[in-house]
């Protein structure tokens, strides 16, 4: 939600009407413009506090421009901002003292940090950093190649870090993250008797929606066809009828009609806007030449494998006028079952990740891979994780995420639900069933995925991306990620024997890494 370049010993800070900056140009700290952001900046005269945040429904129109207050209110105003109940940023300077910046527990966008000489350096778009960014990181590329996502301060990049959830930075020639204490969760317990549980679900995602003041006539919902995005799609549509406009990307592969049959039998019971933007995948498949990973563009490793195709739906968003875009993102994790619950989540999982192109610096970091993790968070760390994936191509077109699932009504929610209402996710399915949508609506037989278009990528232009690693070298080859002759091997299989999802799926993430890694190094 912002960038920022900070002189520790920089003072006096003045808004300029887009930016604060210092005098002489050390530093500047740009706010996305968005009327879901707001800045708050205030001076007792040596120390400055300047928030970047969400904005909230109700609150009164605040001034961008710096406000002289006294030492005792300056405190309220850190103190009032580190209360914020949806996503921020306070950054906190005093001369001859290190800069400090905190984030928000909603986490909406990113944030990466760098530092190069005695300047530190941030933005929600990772490619700004790409002068600092140093080598590959071995404990999160390795986490990257064996798909064991992780969150934390660590970046691919050893020179960029991450501000997570309710974290501070420090920063007086060296950076420093201070993770947050752990948010407790609680446990599922048994209903009380007459408990309306979809009631319930409806109330929690109306305060979800209601977090922030949406304006119905600029926002549009993600609609898969799945039950995450179809639940607060309907509710979205149900509280402005005929507003709420919707896009998606169309699968290709066995669930393809079934997608198309069951969002335009959404789209008949509930009363969406008029437009459905539908970017169909059918004739784009990933890595071709032209997307912006093939051309060496700056794209972040943590960007989705469809980047292209999101990039070219968020450019229709736009043109419909819309600044706003309401996403399921984060429904698994909301009604996730735990191990003890279930027979089957209790067995011991042992997570396979004998991939045959792992160097031998890989293999050795594997056991590394839960080091340095940020503590529990009120959403889940996958969440948290996707939330940063989703939101820089859509800043980049002047759209702001919201991610209902990730707010604390719907996440308290789950943690107390009993197992039967989670398992396969029971409460979405039945939410969507209340609305008359048919049982294929609610009960999908095909799965919805794009495992097909990875399948038909990876064989069209993947098979020469990977020969091109082999052919011209890569970083992670040569920082003992990649073992050349097992990645040989693979790609002989694929190009040979029948493919399989489980092992040849995982190949993307080795072409990305490959792509990122030549563009940032």
């Amino acid at each position: 939600m912002l960038k920022l370049r900070i002189d520790p010993n920089a003072v006096a800070w003045r808004w300029n009407g887009t930016a604060y900056v210092t005098p002489g140009g050390r530093s500047e700290l740009a706010p996305f413009t968005h009327p879901l952001v707001e800045q708050v900046a205030a001076t007792d005269g040596t120390r400055t506090a300047i928030i970047v945040r969400e904005r909230a429904p109700g609150g009164a129109t605040v001034s961008r421009d710096l406000v002289a207050v006294t030492a005792d209110e300056l405190d309220y105003i850190t103190d009032q901002a580190r209360r914020w109940p949806l996503d921020y940023v306070l950054i906190e300077t005093a001369p001859h003292r290190p800069v400090r910046l905190t984030a928000g527990a909603v986490r909406s966008t990113p944030l990466f940090l760098a530092h190069q000489d005695g300047i530190l350096h941030g933005s929600w778009d990772m490619a700004d950093l790409q002068p600092y960014a140093g080598g590959l990181h071995p404990k999160e590329v390795t986490r990257m190649l064996v798909y064991r996502p992780r969150y934390s301060t660590d970046t691919a990049f050893a020179g960029i870090r991450r501000l997570t959830e309710r974290a501070t930075a420090t920063f007086g020639g060296d950076l420093v993250i201070r993770y947050p204490e752990p948010v407790l969760h609680a446990a599922p317990r048994a209903l009380a008797v007459g408990a309306d549980v979809l009631a319930a679900f409806t109330a929690a995602i109306d305060m979800a929606l209601d977090a922030r003041p949406l304006d119905p006539d600029a926002t549009l919902c993600h609609l898969t066809g799945g039950l995450d995005s179809g639940s607060i799609g309907i509710r979205a549509a149900r509280r402005w009828p005929g507003r709420i406009n919707t896009a998606t990307l169309v699968i290709i592969g066995a669930g393809r009609n079934q997608q198309i049959r069951r969002r335009a039998e959404i789209r008949d019971k509930v009363p969406f806007g008029p437009h459905d933007l539908c970017l169909d995948t059918r004739d784009l498949p990933m890595f071709a030449p032209g997307c912006a990973r093939v051309r060496g563009e700056l794209v972040s490793p943590y960007d989705e494998p469809l980047h292209q195709h999101f990039v070219a739906l968020n450019r229709q968003i736009a043109g419909l006028g819309a600044h706003t875009v309401v996403t399921g993102l984060g429904g698994d994790e909301m009604v996730a079952v735990g191990s003890a619950e279930s027979a089957q989540a209790a067995r011991d999982k042992r997570e396979d990740f004998d991939l045959p192109w792992l160097g031998p610096r890989a293999r050795a970091g594997i056991e590394y891979g839960d080091d340095g993790i940020a503590p529990p968070a009120m959403a889940g760390g996958i969440t948290l994780l996707a939330a940063e994936c989703v939101a820089p191509p859509l800043l980049q077109t002047g759209l702001w995420p919201v991610h209902p699932f990730a707010h604390q009504a719907l996440v308290e929610l789950g943690d107390r639900l009993p197992f039967y209402w989670r398992e396969l996710k029971q409460l979405q399915r039945r939410h969507l069933a209340t609305f008359g949508l048919s049982e294929d609506a609610c009960n999908p037989k095909a799965r919805e995925s794009f495992a097909e278009l990875v399948e038909e990528s990876l064989m069209l232009h993947g098979i020469p991306l990977l020969r091109r690693i082999l052919d011209e070298g890569s970083p992670l080859i040569e920082d003992g990620f990649l073992d050349p002759d097992g990645l040989k091997g693979m790609v002989a299989a694929l190009e040979s024997e029948t493919y399989r999802e489980d092992t040849h799926s995982k190949l993307v993430e080795v072409i990305t890494l490959d792509a990122a890694a030549r563009a940032f190094l």
